[in-house]
């Protein structure tokens, strides 16, 4: 069944890290200098997302060798990814963002630690020490200046090493950042290998139309009533600093088969028994169930959950296309109904909505963009990291140990990520590690429906 993921005991928050040197990395190659157009996805996505990619000791690379070829790599891949050495601009003409590709620069940082990856000891479960691993723009010295994209190398005492990575969101989503991964891995060969996969940076191709037309009514998304141009940049959610909790509950293979046994119904042929689905529905059921507050089985509960529209659309965006491609789908019920419906009506719920997202209602989405600035609208939002394969690509000193994001102080998102078995993250394994974080009376309630559930 499934259980709860207990850290490991010698993990500590106090890395040791030094920062060695803190430099400007520039395209090897002269880029052409312009605008960039930003669809109305990337719009509403200008925050920071941290990633971390831990690889231990290999002889032949040690971090020496490791951090020089990274930042040539890195130069190279700057000429056909050039907007990441842009900075974010707005033009008032239009009251819209746009990325001024001007080759101003990626910020490349080597670090050290005192400390080795043993001694670090778990890196499955979220420590607030890995911010010690990625320089925010905002501690850098020039405080102006915004890089669009901050890598940093910081060696441990056991010649391991972690790359945390720290890119604005509106440059890439997950799909186009893995691609740029193995860009940068393919180019960290030194041997003049091509790209690994040729980036297509067109984003006029999720503009909207003219003229724009919206034929759905999206109650997936929350209208800020504030003028165009005025806006400040709102996140996905706004919440409320306040104590939570972390804890991670791991599905394995067997647990997920289960739940798709329990997601069967021969009166909904058509709904999808994914793995992402049963998954998303259970926590969906646990976490609203577990809301701290009176009345609550009238309380409608949403859960919004992103569906990449790269394959969805007519004709098909490219499978390389480096912005943002994801749309938020939702679902909705009140906390009574997910407590009475059999499981596999809340399945075809959560299928339902991914199947919502057609071309025509893709579409209809971007063009809302134009009428109104907003955000996802929901009580949470479940970020899947799962399948993103950040830890299949093949670096010269071999694939990382873990990877994972950095983990933010918030109740409304959940984060689904790979199992990691003996060490090594595996793709074979079809295992979920859940992070949810709660206030903890809600927390006791999100476990006790979680492993109740699990047993009905």
């Amino acid at each position: 069944m499934g259980t709860l993921y207990q850290p490991l005991e010698s993990t500590i928050q106090e890395l040791k890290v030094t920062i060695q040197d803190t430099s400007l990395v520039f395209p090897s190659e002269e880029t052409q200098k312009k605008p960039m157009f930003l669809s109305n996805i990337d719009q509403v996505l200008n925050f920071d997302v941290q990633t971390l990619h831990f690889f231990p000791a290999n002889s032949e690379f040690p971090p020496e060798i490791v951090k020089e070829k990274l930042r040539n790599a890195l130069s190279k891949v700057l000429v056909p990814y050039d907007f990441l050495a842009g900075r974010l601009k707005m033009n008032h003409q239009i009251g819209r963002l746009e990325i001024d590709c001007n080759a101003e620069g990626a910020v490349f940082v080597v670090a050290s630690s005192e400390l080795t990856l043993k001694e670090i000891g778990d890196l499955v479960y979220p420590n607030p020490g890995f911010r010690q691993l990625i320089t925010q723009s905002i501690d850098l010295l020039e405080k102006d200046d915004k890089p669009l994209c901050i890598i940093q190398v910081t060696s441990f005492k056991c010649g391991g090493f972690a790359m945390g990575t720290s890119t604005n969101h509106i440059t890439f989503d997950g799909t186009s950042y893995k691609i740029f991964l193995q860009n940068l891995a393919s180019q960290a060969f030194g041997d003049d290998k091509p790209l690994a996969i040729v980036p297509c940076n067109d984003r006029s191709l999720l503009a909207a139309r003219s003229p724009p037309r919206v034929d759905f009514p999206h109650p997936e998304l929350l209208k800020l009533e504030v003028p165009i141009g005025e806006e400040l940049n709102p996140t996905v959610f706004e919440t409320l600093e306040e104590e939570l909790v972390f804890k991670i509950f791991k599905l394995n293979s067997s647990d997920i088969s289960s739940l798709k046994d329990k997601a069967k119904d021969e009166n909904a042929p058509h709904a999808k028994v994914t793995s992402f689905n049963v998954v998303t529905a259970y926590v969906w059921k646990c976490k609203a169930l577990s809301f701290d507050v009176e009345n609550n089985s009238e309380r409608i509960s949403t859960v919004l959950f992103a569906v990449d529209i790269r394959p969805r659309l007519n004709p098909p965006l490219p499978k390389s296309y480096t912005g943002n491609a994801v749309l938020t789908s939702y679902a909705s019920a009140t906390c009574h109904e997910l407590e009475e419906w059999p499981f596999c009506k809340i399945v075809a719920m959560v299928s339902k909505g991914a199947m919502r997202m057609t071309d025509e209602y893709a579409r209809s989405a971007i063009d809302w963009g134009e009428f109104y600035k907003g955000f996802p609208n929901g009580e949470f939002l479940i970020s899947s990291w799962w399948r993103l394969g950040f830890s299949e690509v093949e670096y010269p000193w071999g694939k990382p140990k873990y990877s994972c994001p950095v983990v933010s102080h918030r109740k409304d998102i959940i984060l689904l990520f790979p199992n990691i078995d003996d060490g090594i993250t595996s793709s074979s394994n079809d295992g979920v590690n859940i992070l949810v974080a709660l206030p903890i009376k809600q927390m006791e309630k999100f476990e006790s429906y979680f492993n109740k559930f699990l047993l009905a």
